[in-house]
C-alpha cells in the first residue's frame, strides 16, 4: 500500500494546482483533486509555492484548516465513495448530499465523522470503527 509522506502529499496538491493553471493534462487522481481545489480558493495561495508548502506548518493555531488535510479528506471520502468502502458509505453520503443539496457540504460533514472515528481509533489503540463512522454520516443525513 502506499504510503506517501507528508511533503509528498504537499507537492502532489500544489502540482495538480500548478498543472490546472498551465491547462496541462491531469492523471485520474489529480483531476479529482482539482475539482475540490477549485472548490477551495482560499487555499490557493497555500499550494502556488510547493517548496514554501513543504516547509509551512500548517498548524489550526491560527483558527486555519490544514488545507492539505483538508483536501486529502476529501479525496478519501471520494475514493470510500467510488468503492463504496467501508460498506454503506456511498449512499450515507449521497443521502447527506441530497439533504445538504450539496456533495461539498455533505463532505465537510462526513469529514467530521471521518475525524472522530481516527481520532477514536487512535486514541483507543484500535483499528477504524467503519460502522460508527457510517452511523455518524447517516445521522447528520436525518437529523432536523
Amino acid at each position: 500500500m502506499f504510503q506517501p509522506s507528508q511533503a509528498d502529499v504537499r507537492r502532489f496538491f500544489c502540482a495538480v494546482l500548478a498543472k490546472s493553471r498551465a491547462a496541462q493534462p491531469l492523471e485520474a487522481l489529480e483531476t479529482l483533486a482539482s475539482l475540490w481545489i477549485a472548490e477551495h480558493p482560499e487555499y490557493h495561495a497555500d499550494l502556488a509555492d510547493a517548496e514554501r508548502a513543504v516547509q509551512h506548518s500548517a498548524a489550526t493555531d491560527d483558527g486555519r484548516t490544514n488545507p492539505f488535510l483538508h483536501l486529502s479528506m476529501h479525496l478519501s471520502i471520494s475514493e470510500q465513495c467510488s468503492i463504496d468502502q467501508p460498506r454503506g458509505i456511498r449512499q450515507a453520503v449521497e443521502l447527506l448530499a441530497a439533504r445538504r443539496g450539496s456533495l461539498h457540504d455533505a463532505h465537510h460533514d462526513a469529514m467530521e465523522c471521518l475525524g472522530r472515528m481516527l481520532w477514536e481509533s487512535q486514541r483507543a489503540g484500535r483499528p477504524p470503527d467503519g460502522d460508527a463512522y457510517i452511523d455518524c454520516v447517516q445521522r447528520h443525513a436525518t437529523r432536523d
